[in-house]
């Protein structure tokens, strides 16, 4: 019989290549600097917003176990950590942004400003420097979370003292309330007032969803990923991956519930104002995107996490689970490029690769390099004996 081999061996080599990808997508994507500006800060825009989401969503998911707890989270505790701490990167990787805010945003650009008297009115808020002033605050709230969530947590493994759990308990309830309040603001700055004269009160709610049903198909790829390494192989059951696989099912639900919601009411109320938003995602083939979106994100997802045996098969999870990261990431680009291009195919540009996968391969590199200084499962928690005793579902 094999023996399992240690996690560190495979994450050492994941995490030399993902760095290597990472800034040879970069340096090829900057290139677009040159050739074409405006599309090389659009395809950034996009890339950032989908990769940050993975890191700001695996936040909201931590502390949502420290309040609720439960084996689900206990086995993936340490992967949505070791996102989180990748937000330092994410704050630097945000400064390319801040050259290209009047190639993205109208309102950055004064010859529109003033010949618009929206924006003029709007101007008090949207603003370059309040703007700079209000991304520096989300990723304080962020990352400062983010410090405290990781600091507790290793002094947990250190000492296993019974108040640090209260300790990380107690920081999540408000950490949450904080959390989405800088979602649903960096939400309307980065996404939302690329059209400064569209709003949804809604907004919000559907970038927080998005964020944290991608970060938990994100963990539950990693998961399956290391199952079979030490020191997984000795504690996953089919039940992890089950009750995993029905959060995955609420929040594709929660995500359609919104989206369906926010359609719902702008298409009925069928103001001047809010529905050019929806008309634009409704032709020049973006209509067929979303038709993609319908079916793959929720429909298919929805009938297969309703099926007990496709829970609890790993494999067929994390199938699952990568299927739901790919219709995340087309959700997020039916999100932006619209704004820029009014068809498809307009829309497609060899620096959205480029930049999501240079983006990617940094994050994914920093990441590995931080699962890598954790023990893969936390210490001395107060759930840990109930967890790995746990009995398989029937």
């Amino acid at each position: 019989m094999n023996t399992p081999e240690p996690v560190s061996l495979r994450l050492t080599f994941f995490q030399r290549r993902a760095w290597l990808v990472g800034v040879a997508g970069l340096l090829v994507g900057a290139m677009g600097l040159v050739l074409n500006p405006a599309q090389f800060f659009r395809s950034y825009l996009f890339a950032y917003l989908f990769w940050l989401s993975i890191a700001v969503g695996c936040a909201a998911i931590v502390m949502i176990y420290h309040l609720v707890g439960g084996a689900w989270g206990f086995v993936i505790r340490r992967i949505l950590e070791a996102a989180t701490r990748t937000l330092p990167v994410l704050a630097v990787l945000f400064i390319p942004l801040l050259f290209g805010l009047s190639f993205l945003y109208v309102w950055a650009r004064p010859e529109a400003v003033a010949a618009d008297p929206l924006l003029q009115h709007k101007s008090v808020y949207l603003n370059v420097p309040f703007f700079l002033l209000r991304a520096v605050l989300y990723f304080a709230v962020w990352i400062g979370i983010a410090h405290f969530l990781h600091k507790w947590s290793l002094a947990q493994d250190r000492t296993g003292d019974p108040t640090l759990a209260r300790r990380l308990e107690t920081l999540s309830g408000p950490g949450l309330v904080l959390y989405g309040g800088a979602v649903t603001f960096a939400a309307v700055d980065w996404a939302m007032s690329l059209d400064p004269h569209w709003f949804s009160t809604i907004y919000g709610i559907l970038w927080i969803v998005g964020q944290v049903l991608t970060a938990l198909a994100f963990a539950i790829l990693v998961l399956r990923l290391l199952a079979r390494q030490e020191p997984f192989v000795q504690v996953l059951t089919p039940s992890h991956f089950h009750d995993l696989g029905n959060l995955l099912l609420a929040f594709v639900m929660l995500w359609a519930y919104v989206s369906f919601a926010q359609f719902l009411l702008m298409w009925s109320g069928n103001l001047t104002e809010e529905i050019p938003w929806y008309i634009r995602r409704l032709h020049g083939g973006w209509q067929e995107v979303g038709i993609v979106l319908i079916t793959y994100h929720f429909a298919l997802p929805f009938v297969l996490l309703l099926i007990r045996r496709v829970k609890q098969s790993p494999l067929v999870l994390a199938a699952l689970a990568a299927g739901v990261l790919v219709m995340r990431l087309i959700d997020v680009y039916w999100f932006i490029a619209p704004e820029f291009h009014p068809t498809v195919g307009g829309a497609l540009h060899l620096s959205d690769a480029l930049l999501l996968v240079g983006i990617g391969g940094v994050w994914v590199g920093r990441f590995v390099g931080q699962l890598q200084k954790l023990p893969m499962l936390p210490l001395r928690d107060p759930q840990e004996e109930a967890v790995v005793a746990r009995p398989e579902t029937a």
